[in-house]
C-alpha cells in the first residue's frame, strides 16, 4: 500500500528550479527516502522527465560506500550529466559524505542541476545548510505520518476511537503503520530505538557511558508533558539512581536527542511579560510509538499522550510551539497577596498568527474545567483561544469566546482553528 504524502510532495514541487539545495530533514525511518526516490521521482517521470535525467544515490547503501568519498561522488554525478537538459540529483543521507558541503556547493551554479538531499541530523541543518550553503539551502522538514495520513492507510478500520488509540500507542512511522500485527510492531519499535537511534547518537557523539544516556531517555519518556531541566534531571539521577552525572553532560545528551529528531524542546513563554523564561522546559517525542516502546508499552496515559500528539500536529502544520505562562496576583487563605503562575499548554505562532491551546483529555469536574479555562480567560489579547478535548463531543464556542474542539475535528481538519 502506498500512502500519498501530498502535502510534502507539493512542497517539493513548489521549490523546483529555485536555484537552492532542497534539504529534506527529519528522523530516520520517517519516510524521507520514499518521498524523494519514489513519490517525487515518479511524479517527474509522469511529467515526461526521462529516467536518465533523474540521478539517485542512496549513500546509506553499503554498495555505494565508495561514493561517500566527495571526489568520487562528484565524478559519478558529472559522468551521468551528458547534455544540457535539466537533471534532478537526489541524494539520500548525504551527511555520510565527507565534505558534502563542497560537493553540493559545486552544483549551486550549474544551470541544469536541481539538487535534493536528505539528512537525519539536526546539526546537518543548523550548521551546514545555513552556513556552508551560503544561504542557498532550503529546508523541508518531514515528520512521521500524521493521524490523518494514518487513517488514510487504514481503509479496513472505521472506528475513529480505535484508530486514535492505536495511533497513540504505535505512532506514525510508515513501516510500523503498514505492519499487520501488534507483536511485529512492538519488536520493530524496540529494536529501532536501541539499534538505530541510540546507536547513531552514541557513535556520532563518542559516548562511552551509555547507561546514563539510556536512563535519561527513560526519564524523558516517563515525563512527557512535565516541566524539567538539566538540574531537575541531575537531582533525579542523584537521589534515585545514586548517580552523579553532571548537569553539563545531561544538557549535552538532551541536545543529542534533539539533533537526531527524537525529541523537541518547547520553551516557556511569559505571555503577559512577552518574554521567554530560561528554564524549565517541556520535551516531546517526535513519534509516540518510539516513546512507548522505550517504556515497553507500559505507560500509556492518554492525557499525556494526547498532549504530545497535539504538539506534533501543531509542529507538522508549521507552528512554532511554546509552553505558555500567565502570572496573576491573588490572595491566599490568610488574605496576603501572592503571585500565581497559570499554565497554557501551547502558545502557537506562525507569521502574524497566534493561537493559545489547552489540551484536556476530559473535564470531569468543575475544578478541572476552571483549571483549564482560567488561564485562557486571563489572556486579554484578541488571538484565538482553544481547548482540545478527547472524545466525540460536538465542537462549539463557549460564552468566553473559547473554541472547544474534540480531538478528531482538530486532527482531521487543518482549517478548523
Amino acid at each position: 500500500m502506498i500512502v500519498e504524502r501530498n502535502t510534502y510532495l507539493q512542497k517539493l514541487l513548489s521549490k523546483r528550479h529555485n536555484g537552492m539545495i532542497k534539504v529534506l530533514t527529519g528522523m530516520r525511518r520517517c519516510g524521507k527516502s520514499f518521498l524523494l526516490f519514489n513519490l517525487f521521482a515518479e511524479y517527474l517521470k509522469e511529467e515526461g522527465i526521462d529516467d536518465s535525467h533523474i540521478i539517485k544515490v542512496n549513500l546509506e547503501d553499503r554498495r555505494n560506500k565508495n561514493l561517500r568519498n566527495p571526489d568520487k561522488l562528484l565524478e559519478h554525478i558529472d559522468s551521468l550529466m551528458t547534455d544540457n537538459n535539466m537533471y534532478y540529483i537526489l541524494l539520500d543521507e548525504v551527511q555520510m559524505v565527507n565534505e558534502f558541503e563542497d560537493v553540493l556547493n559545486s552544483y549551486l551554479h550549474v544551470q541544469n542541476a536541481d539538487v535534493y538531499v536528505t539528512g537525519s541530523n539536526a546539526k546537518f541543518l543548523s550548521k551546514d545548510v545555513i552556513t556552508e550553503f551560503r544561504g542557498r539551502g532550503d529546508e523541508i522538514r518531514i515528520h512521521p505520518f500524521s493521524f490523518k495520513e494514518y487513517c488514510d492507510s487504514q481503509h479496513n478500520v472505521k472506528d475513529r476511537e480505535q484508530l486514535l488509540e492505536r495511533f497513540m500507542l504505535y505512532g506514525g512511522l510508515p513501516q510500523v503503520v503498514l505492519m499487520k500485527n501488534d507483536e511485529e510492531r512492538e519488536d520493530y519499535l524496540r529494536n529501532l530505538f536501541t539499534h538505530t537511534y541510540l546507536k547513531d547518537i552514541k557513535e556520532r557523539n563518542s559516548i562511552q557511558n551509555d547507561d546514563d544516556l539510556e536512563e535519561l531517555v527513560n526519564i524523558l519518556a516517563s515525563s512527557i508533558g512535565g516541566l524539567t531541566n538539566p538540574l531537575k534531571i541531575h537531582n533525579t539521577f542523584k537521589s534515585i539512581k545514586q548517580n552523579c552525572i553532571s548537569r553539563d553532560t545531561i544538557k549535552s545528551y538532551l541536545d543529542y536527542m534533539q539533533d537526531a529528531f527524537l525529541t523537541e524542546r518547547s520553551l516557556r513563554y511569559d505571555i503577559k511579560g512577552r518574554k521567554y523564561i530560561d528554564t524549565p522546559s517541556k520535551y516531546y517525542f517526535e513519534d509516540l510509538g518510539l516513546r512507548n516502546a522505550r517504556l515497553n508499552f507500559r505507560q500509556s496515559e492518554k492525557t499525556h499522550l494526547m498532549e504530545n500528539l497535539i504538539y506534533n500536529e501543531l509542529r507538522l502544520r508549521g507552528f512554532a510551539v511554546d509552553v505558555g505562562q500567565v502570572t496573576i496576583n491573588t490572595k491566599n487563605a490568610d488574605g496576603k497577596s501572592e503571585r500565581k503562575h497559570l499554565e497554557v499548554d501551547f502558545v502557537c505562532n506562525k507569521g502574524y498568527e497566534r493561537i493559545y491551546i489547552q489540551s484536556a483529555f476530559a473535564l470531569l469536574t468543575e475544578e478541572k474545567r476552571e483549571q483549564e479555562f482560567n488561564s485562557l480567560r486571563r489572556i486579554k489579547d484578541n488571538f484565538q483561544k482553544i481547548v482540545i478535548m478527547g472524545g466525540l463531543q460536538p465542537t462549539y464556542k463557549n460564552n468566553d469566546g473559547i473554541l472547544i474542539l474534540n480531538i478528531y475535528d482538530f486532527l482531521m481538519n487543518d482549517n478548523i482553528m
